[in-house]
């Protein structure tokens, strides 16, 4: 646990003062910057803008989310694929299928 169970958990305060006193349909996306904050029963329903590193990511908490972090939505790395000769194989057999496909569309009109 990263967070000793005496100090309770985090929230960043800025972030709940943005919510506090409006509702989830009022509100917009909230833009922050605080991926550690843990997600709260008090924030289901809003619209989050948590930033990546690179740019805001919609999330909107629902009940399972409630002790998880905001970070863990937003994800700072994006996955393109896995490389080598099996995945150029693969690739090709996509593109095949694709020529294919439009060439059948082309054919029956």
């Amino acid at each position: 646990m990263a967070r000793s169970l005496y100090k309770g958990p985090y929230v960043d305060p800025k972030l709940l003062k943005k919510i506090d006193g409006k509702k989830p349909a009022e509100a917009g996306v909230i833009k922050t910057w605080a991926r550690d904050s843990l997600i709260s029963p008090e924030m289901v329903g809003f619209t989050f803008g948590v930033h990546n590193g690179k740019d805001h990511i919609e999330v909107t908490p629902t009940e399972e989310m409630v002790g998880h972090r905001l970070g863990e939505f937003s994800p700072t790395k994006k996955f393109y694929r896995h490389g080598g000769k099996m995945q150029k194989e693969l690739d090709q057999k996509k593109k095949e299928a694709e020529i294919a496909a439009a060439k059948a569309a082309k054919a029956s009109a």
